[in-house]
């Protein structure tokens, strides 16, 4: 890959990506396995990157944060997809969960969690799909109903990431069902509270270290003091931060696609057949060549975005039309190199083998492939 400087990045973020790419090496790809094995990530690593500086890299000082800037969230997105860990769930916390309660939150809420989140001690998790409920989140059927000075919540969350390990827990609820999107509020739970409970942690395809569960809530008080924002705004602030969550799929899908060509050109130097290196072969320079290119402009777009992030003016639609070209490509570049690899890359211990196998989520998290072309489409025909 043409390794050219990134104009997005200042010195500051090339310092803090050393930093940050000595952390990773050192203290999360060496646990790796036993994680996958285990399927979650045990606290002592959060604490650790707490301490690192890697959680909430955007969360001002005042709140217990590293005071950066959404460029150090990208630096920590892209080492972590270097590295092809699948764990921890560092994105989930920092990029979704942290930045609700930073944007949405009351000054008090702020004090009470950020400083955890920030140090590690606190995991956050955010609960919005359901059993009948992905994409389509005005569809959600959990409820939270005002008894006094609480809310009752009743129902179900399904593949909820950190769900295992969480202690926060933005949860979407309706809290007036017949008023459509806008009867949506988004609610924190806090693990402990009688009647939520965990269901067990998920098996998935890929993505092994990353505990995924099922949650249950059986008439859960929650204070009224949880809930971020006004009643009947969780759709709206759900739909506010979507952008930025979209842009981080499509920044680590670009460097995964960065890193699986690497390990592919390397691999390839090295194998032979039929008395020649594989790289040798004039098919493998095309197919490297070709996807080293389209490559080079999915990094070109996440930067330009990246950009705007920085300014503020991230467009929530070129946000999707990034995440959708990246994560297309991100599975068309593994799903290719892995088979340059031969039946090597079918190896459940083959780098290539298990980045292709994690890789398949990122087509429908953040919003699957189909609701971005809508989303899309949508602009194009107002705008006609």
């Amino acid at each position: 890959m043409l390794d050219r400087p990134r104009v997005v990045f200042g010195e500051g973020h090339a310092i803090f990506r050393t930093a940050v790419r000595r952390f990773v090496e050192a203290e999360l790809v060496p646990q790796n396995d036993a994680w996958e094995a285990a399927g979650i990530v045990p606290r002592e690593a959060w604490r650790k990157a707490g301490e690192a500086g890697l959680l909430c890299c955007d969360i001002p000082a005042d709140w217990g944060g590293p005071g950066g800037d959404f460029g150090h969230c990208a630096v920590v997105t892209e080492e972590l997809a270097r590295a092809n860990l699948s764990g921890p769930g560092f994105i989930v916390h920092s990029d979704m969960v942290a930045t609700y309660i930073a944007r949405f939150g009351t000054e008090a809420q702020k004090r009470r969690w950020l400083p955890g989140m920030c140090d590690g001690s606190l995991i956050g998790a955010i609960a919005m799909t359901e059993p009948d409920a992905g994409s389509d989140v005005k569809a959600i059927r959990t409820r939270a109903e005002r008894d006094g000075e609480h809310y009752v919540i009743r129902g179900q969350k399904a593949y909820i990431s950190n769900g295992q390990n969480a202690d926060l827990i933005i949860t979407a609820t309706k809290t007036d069902p017949a008023a459509g999107a806008h009867g949506m509020s988004l609610i924190v739970v806090e693990a402990g509270m009688p009647g939520f409970r965990r269901g067990r942690n998920l098996a998935k395809i890929g993505m092994h270290a990353a505990d995924t569960s099922e949650l249950f809530f059986d008439e859960v008080r929650v204070p009224l003091g949880n809930r971020l924002g006004e009643e009947g705004q969780g759709f709206a602030m759900l739909m506010t931060n979507l952008a930025r969550e979209r842009l981080v799929q499509a920044v680590r899908g670009t460097a995964v696609a960065e890193a699986a060509i690497g390990w592919t050109v390397a691999h390839t130097r090295e194998r032979k057949a039929f008395g020649r290196t594989i790289a040798d072969f004039q098919n493998t320079r095309f197919v490297l060549a070709e996807l080293a290119a389209k490559t080079a402009a999915a990094r070109a777009m996440t930067d330009g975005l990246i950009a705007r992030q920085l300014e503020g003016t991230l467009d929530p639609v070129e946000a999707g039309m990034a995440k959708l070209f990246c994560t297309d490509l991100q599975c068309e570049v593994l799903d290719r190199c892995l088979q340059l690899f031969g039946g090597a890359g079918y190896m459940a211990e083959s780098p290539i083998g298990r980045a292709w196998a994690d890789a398949r989520v990122s087509r429908i998290a953040g919003g699957a492939a189909e609701v971005m072309k809508e989303i899309i489409g949508r602009r194009l025909f107002a705008s006609a």
